[in-house]
């Protein structure tokens, strides 16, 4: 069966990780986690100093190879593990205002255009539709209310053993959303040809159930259209 690429965007706090995570174990795709790249990034330069062009710079030019897990999929700079710091609220709070830096953008960009040069590929971040991989066969939007976002960042930071309140999490998020929308470079939209879903009232089976019935005729005629050009 032919394989195309997806391309997942949206805001934090939605589910698109997990989604896209998931989605790629049922079609057999491989996953790339953009934000984990950038959470790297900040991971690093938070831990060199500041976050100013002098530390960004530093950073870049030392070129760390950033990588997945092909088991676990955590991420992986210069091989050592570091998914449970790249999660905790320390990076989240630091990881917009890195990500609007034209020169991480510019870094991280030839590193994920790398990992879709062959199809089979589903990819989730704030750009990828409009940048990273505008000709993906398939682009989906993802929202949710912010209430219900909050709830699942609130989860999540618990699951890992950090605590979060309510408020502080919706201020993040606030600020986060604004920083994303706003940027200069790349900045968070909805292109024309995605399909949104708004998955605040979703189970993550119902979820994919959703997206695969969007996925399973956009892969039936790229196979009828293959075939015809054999032909």
């Amino acid at each position: 069966m032919k394989k195309i690429n997806i391309a997942i965007d949206g805001f934090s706090g939605c589910g698109k990780s997990t989604l896209a995570r998931d989605l790629s174990n049922e079609i057999g795709y491989r996953f790339i986690d953009t934000g984990a790249l950038y959470r790297a990034i900040t991971l690093l330069i938070l831990n060199a100093g500041e976050i100013d062009r002098s530390t960004v710079m530093e950073v870049i030019s030392k070129n760390p190879e950033l990588n997945f897990h092909p088991e676990t999929n955590h991420m992986l700079i210069n091989g050592v593990d570091k998914e449970s710091e790249i999660r905790s609220a320390r990076i989240a709070y630091g990881v917009s205002a890195v990500a609007a830096i034209p020169e991480v953008r510019a870094h991280l960009f030839e590193i994920q255009n790398g990992f879709v040069q062959s199809k089979g590929v589903v990819m989730e971040g704030r750009d990828i539709g409009s940048v990273i991989m505008p000709n993906a066969e398939l682009k989906l939007f993802i929202s949710a209310r912010t209430d219900v976002r909050v709830q699942r960042r609130v989860l999540q930071l618990k699951s890992m053993g950090q605590e979060a309140t309510a408020k502080e999490v919706l201020k993040n998020l606030s600020e986060r959303d604004e920083k994303d929308m706003t940027r200069a470079s790349a900045p968070l939209k909805l292109v024309s040809d995605a399909i949104v879903i708004d998955n605040s009232d979703l189970s993550l089976q119902e979820q994919i159930k959703c997206v695969l019935a969007i996925y399973f005729p956009i892969v039936d005629s790229e196979n009828i259209l293959s075939g015809l050009t054999r032909g």
